[in-house]
């Protein structure tokens, strides 16, 4: 018996030691937070430049170090990845495989990603829901509940209950890797509504600004720590205008968007091959969102940018993140930043945008987030 209790005891204290020395390590971290059109952390300037992966969910511990030792590197603070992967399982791991089921084989994953950007003093951007088919998407929940096309995700009760029930859980989960809830970890510095949300069906805008005000406004109630971010691909909506991504088309307003009370800054994306634009539009783009993001007066993020000639994009990136410097952009995060594989071969370039670090766009980029660190000093 008295051994059995020395043993208990023992237990105890080291439990003991180790939830305070956590405490206090989650006590030390800082949230995210913006000052007019600057990020802050700690009470000072948070300018950072940063990266995207699709694939900390559902791969192996050892893939998702080699990504966070190469951001490292990289002089990278900040990463997106993604909180949602709904339906069919990819690799036996899912996060909700039907309306209401979550299952651990997925968030175990994403508990480790979390616990790891902490440790690493990284902070992470985690939209909920894919306007993409990919991992599920806007589309899975339509099918989930016979709704018919795409656009319904905004407006069907059902799928609007569906996706509040699902971000609750994300929000309160507690962590198996550290015993503290997603809406209390530092680590997290950005929920997004959605990835590159669109509605077609309504090119005043008007439907989506509703649902990212109401969606918004909840995940504020339920969480007083974190930034709160659309996700969208900042779709201009000025009426008559003749370039698309200007027009409104897409059902997105982005100056509404970013003015939203619970939207705490402005994101936006640049992909001139996919949309049949000069590398050249992308720096118009950019000057055009980082000067109305300071007539609304909240931070803006180049939070995707890819060019898939290899050739020409070292000099294109410069010229983006030049823009983003000159203009005071607060941060970039550039697509898409893999690493290694179980088996140590390189992750394949599947869509054409890979960085691996070492490359000569790799250089670049950590010299550009050098220059952006410089300015928190």
């Amino acid at each position: 018996m008295k051994k059995w209790a020395q043993r208990v005891s023992c237990f105890i204290l080291i439990a003991a030691i180790w939830s305070g020395w956590f405490s206090l390590t989650m006590k030390a971290a800082a949230y995210v937070q913006t000052s007019g059109t600057q990020f802050t952390l700690n009470n000072q300037p948070f300018y950072f430049a940063g990266t995207n992966n699709y694939y900390f969910h559902y791969k192996s511990k050892k893939m998702v170090d080699a990504v966070f030792d190469d951001m490292k590197a990289m002089n990278l603070k900040v990463i997106r990845i993604w909180g949602f992967h709904d339906g069919a399982p990819q690799e036996n791991s899912v996060l909700q495989s039907s309306p209401g089921v979550y299952e651990e084989s997925g968030f175990q994953k994403l508990d480790y990603a979390i616990y790891k950007a902490g440790q690493e003093g990284i902070k992470l951007v985690i939209p909920l829901v894919n306007n993409w088919d990919d991992f599920g998407g806007m589309n899975q929940y339509v099918k989930w509940f016979g709704a018919g096309s795409h656009d319904a995700f905004y407006i069907d009760p059902r799928i609007q209950k569906a996706y509040k029930n699902y971000v609750r859980y994300v929000l309160e989960r507690t962590n198996t890797f550290t015993g503290v809830q997603y809406k209390d970890d530092p680590a997290i510095m950005t929920w997004e509504l959605a990835n590159e949300p669109r509605m077609q069906s309504d090119p005043t805008g008007n439907v989506l600004v509703k649902w990212a005000d109401e969606m918004s406004t909840w995940i504020k109630s339920l969480d007083r720590h974190h930034l709160v971010a659309v996700g969208d691909e900042g779709f201009f909506r000025i009426p008559g205008h003749e370039d698309w991504f200007y027009g409104g088309g897409e059902g997105v307003d982005w100056d509404r968007l970013t003015s939203l009370p619970n939207i705490d800054y402005g994101t936006y994306h640049l992909y001139p091959d996919h949309w049949n634009k000069s590398a050249a539009w992308g720096v118009k783009w950019i000057e055009d969102h980082i000067t109305r993001g300071k007539s609304i007066g909240k931070p803006v993020v180049l939070e995707e940018f890819g060019y898939q000639n290899q050739s020409a994009r070292p000099d294109v990136y410069q010229s983006w993140l030049s823009a983003v410097e000159r203009l005071g952009g607060a941060g970039s995060q550039f697509w898409i930043l893999t690493s290694i594989q179980d088996d140590d071969s390189l992750y394949p370039d599947y869509d054409g945008f890979r960085i691996i670090k070492g490359s000569r766009e790799a250089a670049l980029i950590s010299e550009h987030a050098k220059r952006m660190n410089e300015k928190n000093e």
